[in-house]
């Protein structure tokens, strides 16, 4: 469900990132032509005002469309998106009024609209409604509706619907529905939906609905439905309804519902219905069940511990009923204890020892070890 969510908030962005990308451009010789005056001047040597379409200036430039620059430094304002290959650099200051477009800006874009950068951004962005950059993005960005690009994202990041990037997102970020990284997610991240990369996280990460990584990760995370890792985990991770992932599981782990691991859990495992996995190396709780291959430390649940028949029990377990279907060498405390391999001690009601002589497989109160 998290993944969904993050790709429907990726695919917001997408259209909003199309609403304020420009079209691809190539920097093109013919428009540095001096024979084709579309501007009026007031400078020297390039240097001043500039009132119109000219390819390159210095100063102050001032046009409704560009549809051939290649370099403006200093401010650059338009009342439009470039024209097809129009695009050019902008150093310094780039204003939309209400829409505006660069193939490289370095310094501060602001629009009413948005504005989109073919290749790469870095300083500081403000738009009404979006903004996009096919290629990084770096500096602190601020769009009313989203913002999306084709690289990475650096620094931080406010979009009002979403944020979606095709590559790594570093530094701290929000977006107001979702969040989404096709890489890695490293610091701080809040979705309001959901939030998920297809690679690493590491960091804090918050989603209303959920959190979600494809790879490993590290940090907090905390998932208003659920939580979910395609790899390892190491740190807090707390699912409204449950996490799981497909590795090992380091740290505390709380599930509404349920916490369910592929790997080994080293640490704290808290669900409301149940905790399961391979291996358990610490303390699992479950409201009605706790079940293991491997499992070595604390178990307690009002309902069933359970052991499969190829693995081993080590520690104290508090249960209402457990089952030991592997070789049991801890303590079981509950209401009925049943061990196919007893070799520790089971206190309850109803003690059952498969492996024990005949007239001790079965006691109340107690039982132990008495093949030996």
């Amino acid at each position: 469900m998290t993944l969904h969510l993050v790709r429907v908030a990726v695919a917001v962005l997408g259209t909003a990132s199309l609403l304020v990308s420009s079209a691809h451009a190539q920097n093109d010789p013919d428009r540095d032509r001096g024979d084709d005056r579309r501007s009026l001047d007031i400078g020297v040597n390039g240097i001043g005002l500039s009132i119109g379409d000219s390819p390159r200036w210095t100063g102050l430039r001032i046009n409704y469309r560009d549809s051939r620059l290649i370099e403006a430094n200093g401010v650059n304002l338009t009342l439009w998106y470039p024209h097809e290959n129009g695009a050019g650099r902008v150093n310094g200051l780039a204003i939309g009024l209400p829409m505006t477009g660069a193939t490289e800006l370095t310094g501060v874009g602001i629009s009413v609209f948005g504005f989109g950068v073919e290749r790469r951004f870095s300083g500081i962005g403000v738009a009404g409604l979006g903004m996009g950059g096919g290629g990084d993005m770096k500096g602190l960005m601020v769009a009313g509706l989203g913002m999306g690009g084709g690289g990475n994202l650096r620094g931080i990041a406010i979009g009002g619907l979403g944020i979606g990037m095709g590559g790594e997102i570093t530094g701290m970020f929000v977006g107001g529905l979702g969040a989404g990284a096709g890489g890695g997610i490293r610091g701080i991240g809040i979705g309001g939906l959901g939030l998920g990369t297809g690679g690493n996280l590491t960091g804090i990460a918050i989603g209303g609905l959920g959190v979600g990584a494809g790879g490993t990760a590290k940090g907090l995370l905390i998932g208003g439905l659920g939580a979910g890792l395609g790899g390892d985990f190491t740190g807090i991770g707390i699912g409204g309804l449950g996490i799981g992932g497909g590795g090992d599981m380091t740290g505390l782990l709380i599930g509404g519902l349920g916490a369910g691991f592929g790997g080994t859990l080293r640490g704290v495992a808290i669900g409301g219905l149940g905790v399961g996995g391979s291996r358990i190396r610490g303390l699992a709780i479950g409201g009605i069940g706790v079940g293991g291959e491997d499992i070595e430390g604390g178990v307690a649940t009002l309902g069933m511990f359970r052991v499969e028949s190829t693995g081993r029990f080590r520690g104290v377990a508090i249960a209402g009923y457990s089952q030991i279907k592997g070789e049991h060498d801890g303590w079981t405390i509950g209401l009925v204890n049943y061990a196919r391999n007893l070799r520790g001690v089971q206190i309850g009601l109803i003690n059952i020892a498969r492996s024990n002589p005949p007239g001790t497989r079965v006691l109340p109160l107690f039982n132990k070890d008495f093949s030996r």
